[in-house]
């Protein structure tokens, strides 16, 4: 199979499969200069960034791999642990060759990984953008305030995750549904992100993400919080409309990090890189003059 093969169109659009780590990533990017590591979540994959790669800002590379067993990616040699999912991606970065510091952008779960990787490898970052996802020190009871939006949607997917993506419309609702302004997600867009998932690879990925999660990583958050600072800029964008992650868990005052600035974006849900593509490409321009 060569890159390009089912992987949906993206005008001037460059793609290649690069191994890392036991992982053969599926990577779209586009433009040149400073690289820009674009990382996506459930239940999408690299086609959530077509706008930034469609037409990359001037000076930015961006750069979109699909997450392991995600998109056209290979399966992970592991059960989705969101720290192993960053090792993978710090070695793709690694087999990348990219020799500068990386802006990083990250959405639901790939805001999750992205702030491993920012808290284990900081050098390796000149900036992160953080898209609708909670940031890793949010105190226990406020996690605690809103576990029930994890459990309303979370054990389903770690429970029944393969017949549900494969054999349902379950998808096709979902994010059909999700946005605040419904005209968001034409049929053609529900349809390149939910077909994925009938892939048992790709089903199988997200039902593992979603189990490790609930059966490891909350437990061990729990037991060790985590107490890493983050040293580089954070800049999270956040759609408050959001019915799965609530905003407090993006909250500036419980952030550990050096320069960490959150914003509420109104009348946006959690979608926000397809409900607000315009919006998350100022940001970025804006980190990366910042930045500079």
């Amino acid at each position: 199979m060569t890159a390009e093969q089912g992987a949906p169109e993206i005008a001037g659009v460059r793609r290649r499969l690069v191994e890392a780590r036991g992982v053969q990533f599926h990577v779209s990017e586009s433009g040149s200069g400073v690289p820009v590591l674009a990382v996506h979540g459930w239940p999408q994959h690299h086609f959530v960034y077509r706008d930034l790669l469609g037409d990359p800002p001037e000076g930015l590379r961006v750069i979109a791999p699909d997450l392991p067993g995600y998109g056209w990616s290979g399966p992970a040699p592991h059960g989705w642990a969101k720290d192993d999912v960053a090792s993978d991606v710090l070695a793709l970065m690694d087999a990348l060759g990219l020799d500068e510091k990386v802006l990083l952008v990250g959405h639901d779960w790939g805001g999750f990984v992205g702030y491993r990787m920012v808290l284990r490898e900081p050098e390796w970052f000149r900036g992160y953008l953080v898209l609708n996802m909670a940031h890793p020190w949010v105190p226990a009871k406020v996690v605690a305030r809103q576990a029930w939006r994890m459990l309303a949607y979370q054990p389903l997917i770690a429970g029944l995750g393969m017949p549900l993506q494969r054999r349902t419309r379950f998808l096709e609702w979902l994010i059909g549904n999700a946005a605040s302004d419904p005209t968001v997600f034409d049929h053609e867009t529900v349809r390149v992100y939910s077909e994925r998932f009938k892939d048992p690879v790709v089903a199988r990925a997200a039902t593992d993400t979603y189990r490790t999660f609930l059966l490891k990583e909350v437990p061990a958050s729990v037991r060790k919080p985590e107490r890493r600072r983050g040293t580089l800029p954070i800049r999270a964008l956040f759609g408050v409309d959001d019915a799965a992650v609530h905003y407090s868990l993006a909250a500036a005052e419980s952030a550990r990090a050096d320069d960490y600035t959150v914003e509420m974006v109104q009348g946006c849900g959690h979608f926000i890189v397809d409900e607000r593509p315009e919006l998350v490409r100022e940001r970025l321009v804006a980190l990366a003059r910042e930045t500079g």
